[in-house]
């Protein structure tokens, strides 16, 4: 029996949750916006109290690792890698693309086999971060960056179709608004509790990361905007 410790900060989304198994014990989640550092601790003690437990009890923690937001992945990686260090407990890095798969086949179970689950997350303008998994969660193409246009996929659609979901999935409405090898999941939001299944597979195989050395998938670097100064060059 294992008792992990799910964190989600990789979106706009802050979300933790509680799992035994595969069973979802308790989940405390906010759309708020820039609320991360501040909710994601109080969400911590929130989902083991509902659960009736402590923090002592969880035997693994585990992060949605990205790609997605620099500051809200920096955020759950800390919080999560402090706890590892405080508990003496092991780290559990999860694709945040692939717990959206995972949500996307719990939202959509009756799938065709030759349809891929497309998580997509908004890296601004008309690029997007993406990934392709099967039915069965294995990955048919990994994580990238992409910007989108009309031909976008057309070599994968001959053979497939695709099942979009995800806050860069708005990009892409238009662009395949007539094509009926696409199909969209709308409202889509990452949830803690999608991560449950693959992180405990990643358990029974001790599949953990080096809590000194881990740092979040970015995909892309992060790069500062320069501050706007009069006088400045």
């Amino acid at each position: 029996m294992a008792l992990i410790l799910h964190i989600e900060t990789a979106t706009n989304i802050c979300s933790v949750a509680l799992s035994e198994d595969e069973k979802l014990i308790a989940l405390q989640e906010s759309t708020r916006t820039n609320s991360h550092s501040e909710l994601v601790t109080v969400f911590v003690h929130k989902v083991l109290s509902e659960a009736k437990t402590g923090i002592q009890h969880v035997d693994a923690v585990a992060v949605s690792m990205g790609p997605g937001s620099y500051t809200g992945l920096r955020i759950g990686v800390s919080v999560a890698k402090g706890l590892c260090y405080a508990l003496d407990k092991p780290l559990i890095s999860i694709g945040t693309l692939t717990a959206m798969a995972y949500g996307a086949r719990m939202t959509k179970p009756d799938m065709d086999d030759h349809i891929l689950f497309c998580p997509m997350l908004d890296a601004r303008r008309m690029e997007v971060y993406y990934a392709l998994y099967t039915k069965n969660m294995e990955a048919f193409s990994p994580p990238a960056a992409k910007v989108m246009d009309e031909g976008s996929f057309s070599d994968i659609l001959k053979n497939h179709g695709l099942l979009l979901l995800g806050n860069g999935m708005d990009k892409c409405k238009n662009l395949f608004a007539h094509n009926t090898q696409v199909a969209f999941i709308d409202n889509f939001l990452p949830s803690a509790a999608y991560m449950i299944q693959a992180a405990l597979h990643k358990f029974q195989h001790q599949d953990f990361e080096d809590v000194a050395y881990f740092e979040p998938f970015y995909l892309k670097d992060f790069i500062a905007g320069k501050p706007n100064v009069k006088g400045l060059k």
